[in-house]
């Protein structure tokens, strides 16, 4: 089913307390949904989607039209996760730069999402609060969290670059976190956006213990979210769980799952679609059971839906639906 915010406010609660993680999953067409939904569910566990600035533009086609695509999103996901009594799913505005603010408001006010990131690390500390805290105020009306962040994570993903990484200061995350009172917290620990090896970045799973703890100890603890961990390895990500961490953001793995599955089908079956160079190309037939695109886009379906459901196992979330 699709989750309320005050809902997927007791999904991360119930991940802290339990320090078990929940796998949020970029999406942008069907064949990802129904994958990533569908392997939510199978384990037993709640999830949450995620649509980025460039997700929303592709979805609305030649138009590009942020509204209309995220209604578009927003629409299947609510239909498809309507099947699955036992297992929520909400939708989350990813890395929402402060140029986004009306695309904010639009998706808030018109109840397509559960969840909402404003971006606004790139700003000064004073900055970053003042914007962040203007779309706190406005979601936390309409029963929507918010999730904000200090620091740079380096890497590319959609339209989010940067060249270099900055790492969260944990003082600084306290000041923030009290002034803007996000409901998650994404701290910047050596993780990089895209293709990455988890083995060959330095990974400060210390910083995030430190970030945790000063939170507590000040009354103001808060779901830490771990963004860019594509290429992590499962010890990083179930360490960085124990740490704090209740929000592990996927991307890049998907787009590799299903490009991979496709171009392997291709390569045995490309004689459905290409004349062979020895039969003549008068005596060529494409054949139809190979080429209909539901005999490929089901492969990246089918090996998308089992790598959550592994993240899902390692992360601790596998049974821990609020709805079981």
């Amino acid at each position: 089913m699709f989750l309320t915010g005050a809902q997927l406010r007791e999904v991360f609660l119930k991940a802290k307390r339990q320090r078990f993680g929940i796998m949020a999953s970029n999406v942008v067409f069907d064949t990802q949904i129904r994958a990533i939904v569908q392997g939510y569910n199978a384990v037993g566990s709640d999830g949450l989607l995620q649509m980025s600035s460039g997700a929303v533009k592709f979805a609305a086609g030649a138009s590009q039209d942020m509204n209309l695509g995220a209604k578009l999103i927003s629409t299947m996901i609510k239909t498809y996760a309507s099947q699955f009594p036992k297992s929520g799913v909400g939708l989350h505005i990813d890395h929402a730069t402060p140029n986004y603010f009306d695309f904010i408001v639009f998706c808030v006010e018109n109840n397509l999402v559960t969840s909402v990131m404003i971006d606004a690390s790139k700003e000064n500390l004073e900055d970053n609060i003042r914007i962040t805290k203007e779309v706190v105020d406005l979601a936390h009306k309409h029963g929507i969290i918010v999730e904000g962040e200090i620091g740079h994570i380096k890497g590319t993903e959609d339209e989010i670059v940067s060249d270099t990484e900055l790492y969260t200061k944990p003082e600084e995350a306290l000041e923030f976190v009290k002034r803007t009172n996000v409901d998650l917290f994404a701290a910047s620990v050596g993780t990089n956006h895209g293709v990455s090896k988890g083995e060959n970045i330095v990974l400060r799973l210390d910083l995030i213990k430190e970030i945790d703890s000063l939170l507590i100890k000040n009354g103001v603890e808060r779901g830490l979210v771990l963004h860019g961990a594509s290429g992590l390895t499962d010890q990083q990500q179930i360490t960085a769980i124990a740490n704090g961490v209740v929000k592990i953001n996927k991307d890049t793995c998907y787009q590799m799952d299903m490009a991979t599955a496709i171009q392997a089908f291709w390569e045995k079956e490309k004689y459905a679609i290409v004349c062979p160079p020895d039969m003549n190309p008068a005596d060529y037939i494409p054949n139809k059971s190979k080429f209909d695109p539901r005999k490929w886009l089901i492969k990246g379906e089918e090996v998308m839906q089992n790598t959550i459901m592994d993240f899902c196992r390692v992360s601790g979330s596998e049974n821990n639906s609020i709805l079981l």
